[in-house]
């Protein structure tokens, strides 16, 4: 019975969210030299600190597609994303602070969406 149920679950590296929320990261990571931002010490280590910690969950969340426990700290992590411009001083640099905006709402929307994916999945197979 339990193989059945696993056979109806994602299995590894397979979501598509995951692989969104990855990407994500990797351009995050990259957007301080594409925003010509990595003169201003706040942009860039937020963004590069951001956008590893997003690709080792993303990596984490396609390895244990049965946990939506990555999904959720890459909510939080896209949460801080969008509010870095903000809180780390950077809102002025507009290219810096709207890659972080963008970024940071699209790893939510496909973090969230991959969290109620997993849930759903967990309530059929209880059922």
């Amino acid at each position: 019975m339990m193989n059945a149920g696993r056979s109806m679950m994602a299995g590894s590296w397979r979501r598509w969210q995951d692989w969104v929320d990855l990407v994500l990261g990797i351009i995050l990571f990259i957007s301080p030299w594409f925003t010509v931002t990595w003169s201003h010490s706040n942009s860039a280590w937020t963004a590069w600190v951001l956008g590893i910690l997003i690709v080792l969950v993303s990596l984490w969340a396609l390895a244990m597609p049965d946990s939506s426990v990555p999904q959720w700290v890459n909510v939080i992590l896209g949460i801080l994303t969008f509010i870095a411009p903000w809180v780390m001083g950077f809102a002025f640099l507009s290219s810096a602070a709207w890659s972080s905006w963008i970024i940071g709402v699209l790893v939510v929307i496909a973090s969230v969406w991959a969290a109620m994916e997993v849930q759903n999945t967990h309530r059929t197979l209880a059922t």
